[in-house]
């Protein structure tokens, strides 16, 4: 066994290096069949997931397998070889065995003990054989894989020791308060109708939300999924929308899920403002059309006017005038998601904006918006240095008015709305940051042991078939020489009748079954130990087999099909 695992994931490189280094669809096959091409690798498969990616291959160098599998995934996956090797691992043969299988089980997972990183293994697999691009060994290996991932998850509590991604991030949009409480009753956006996303809107409707809405590129997966939805039992309302409806459903949620195969930001920080903005009193996004474009009177829309801006933008100090309105109508902003004290007597002499509080920062563009945390950080400092006149303090944090849960990656909403007051982000790196210092649970310990276990079967396994060949090799040579002895007999012993030649025959076969037995049964038990590789070269040398002879009796047992695993017992 020469496996060969070199990739990166969550724990080596920061999600921003991750989301440019995400392989596509067509990526994933193009990188298999250049990685087949390439001459230190023998068969491969990749395993990509939202948070690693991982090329797994059978070779026959170490280092020149190195060297061309880190090469071809920065080739495919767009990110320079020099920028892209300081996060690279490299795992091989029993180090790699142990990685799989602790991916497997959720050991490696940004949330331990998650099970979803079983459906993608299994859909790795699926990809290598679909391509045939996997031959026996990465197909055994990743049956093997899967099956020490089920028996992780039922013989121990690893589900108990971490939670699925989806859960984990919405106990993160909930805070302190449990789920269930703080989901009963919200409205939630769906977009995307993936695996991911489904498994988003199931737990939004098994937590307690009133109504779903679901938007996708595909019409026809986005209404299958509200039909799965409402046919579940929960009681949940559901309904499929186009993805142009988007915007206009931001305004009306309460909770958004995302998780799409988009390249490009799905959600921008205008967007996210305009809905919120409206929710405040502004227009509705599908309402606010051409610049300057006033609402028809029919249609019912909240009267707002429009925020004076020159073509190039707002300026420096209009945004900080705005902000300086809203802080004073407040109280306070909120900052990344922590809340700060502004000084209530803040002077907003010659401010163009009149002092309609929160509305003040409709019409802000996104880039303007990232100077909200300086801003807030210089303010916060000049009070400190002044005496203050009066402050406007409240018990509690700025309420929530959109919680987002990205879960995409790359990412589908702009990391910028977190700086918009009313709005909680959490995505991939939150998550990260957040389970990082999460408690261990004794269940590990033993869902490590088992992994260890299954190590060495593998290992111990795979050494064994290595010498398989030799052995079959050997003892077909001994069934050769048993036949030209008994046909040298028939010629000197004529008059033999069928009973006595075959009572010679089995007797001559006995005798060499007896003298292969032991040695080929101990030679199989050295190797399948750690270095017993070099057995089976012993075996051929000292009973002179033939190598081509071995090598046939190895292609014809890698191309029998009752010798596979049935890839119906990995389903």
């Amino acid at each position: 066994m020469s496996l060969l695992v070199v990739g990166l994931s969550h724990r080596s490189a920061p999600v921003s290096v991750l989301e440019r280094a995400s392989l596509s669809a067509d990526a994933k096959v193009k990188l298999l069949h250049d990685t087949l091409a390439a001459e230190p690798a023998t068969e491969a498969t990749v395993l990509a997931t939202c948070n690693r990616i991982e090329l797994y291959a059978d070779v026959d160098k170490f280092h020149a397998g190195v060297a061309e599998l880190s090469t071809l995934l920065a080739q495919h996956s767009g990110v320079g070889l020099e920028e892209l090797t300081p996060y690279l691992y490299v795992h091989y043969e029993d180090r790699a065995v142990h990685h799989l299988f602790s991916v497997a089980c959720g050991l490696d997972s940004m949330v331990v003990g998650e099970g979803q990183i079983l459906g993608q293994i299994k859909d790795a697999l699926a990809l290598g054989q679909e391509l045939h691009t996997a031959g026996r060994l990465i197909n055994d290996l990743f049956q093997q894989a899967l099956r020490v991932g089920k028996r992780a998850h039922s013989e121990t509590g690893i589900d108990r020791a971490g939670q699925s991604l989806v859960t984990f991030g919405l106990e993160q949009l909930a805070v302190n308060v449990p789920v269930g409480e703080w989901a009963a009753g919200k409205r939630a956006l769906v977009i995307g109708a993936g695996s991911m996303s489904s498994l988003a809107a199931a737990t939004l409707a098994r937590v307690g939300v009133a109504e779903i809405v679901v938007a996708n590129r595909t019409a026809d997966r986005a209404e299958r999924l509200a039909e799965i939805l409402v046919a579940s039992g929960t009681g949940v309302s559901a309904v499929a929308v186009p993805m142009a409806r988007v915007a206009d459903e931001l305004t009306r949620v309460d909770v958004v899920v995302s998780c799409t195969g988009a390249t490009g930001l799905v959600l921008s920080a205008d967007d996210v403002l305009a809905a919120v903005s409206w929710g405040a009193g502004g227009l509705a996004p599908a309402e606010q059309g051409e610049a300057g474009a006033a609402p028809q009177a029919d249609q019912g829309l909240r009267p707002r006017t429009p925020a004076p801006q020159t073509p190039a933008g707002l300026e420096l100090a209009d945004v900080v005038a705005r902000l300086a309105v809203a802080a004073q109508t407040h109280g306070r902003l909120a900052d990344a998601g922590a809340v700060r004290t502004i000084a209530g007597g803040v002077e907003a002499d010659g401010c163009p904006v009149g002092p309609d509080g929160r509305s003040a920062l409709t019409g802000v563009d996104a880039n303007s918006l990232e100077l909200h945390g300086t801003w807030a950080d210089q303010g916060e400092a000049a009070a400190q240095r002044q005496p203050r006149r009066s402050t406007r303090t409240q018990p509690q944090a700025t309420t929530v008015r959109l919680a987002l849960l990205d879960l995409a990656m790359p990412r589908d909403i702009d990391a910028a709305v977190h700086r918009i007051p009313g709005v909680r982000l959490v995505d991939i790196e939150s998550l990260a940051e957040a389970s990082a210092d999460a408690p261990m649970a004794a269940d590990v310990d033993a869902v490590r042991g088992i992994v260890a276990q299954e190590v060495a079967a593998f290992g111990a396994a795979q050494r064994a078939a290595h010498i398989t060949p030799t052995v079959v090799a050997l003892r077909a040579m001994a069934a050769e020489v048993v036949a030209m002895e008994v046909a040298r007999l028939d010629g000197r012993v004529p008059d033999l009748d069928e009973r006595q030649r075959a009572e010679v025959t089995q007797t001559v076969r006995r005798v060499v079954d007896k003298l292969l037995h032991a040695p080929t049964v101990r030679v199989k038990q050295l190797a399948s130990e750690p270095g017993g590789a070099g057995y089976a070269e012993a075996l051929r040398e000292l009973f002179d087999l033939d190598p081509q002879t071995v090598a046939s009796v190895s292609r014809a047992d890698a191309a029998d099909p009752m010798n596979d695993d049935d890839p119906g017992r990995a389903s």
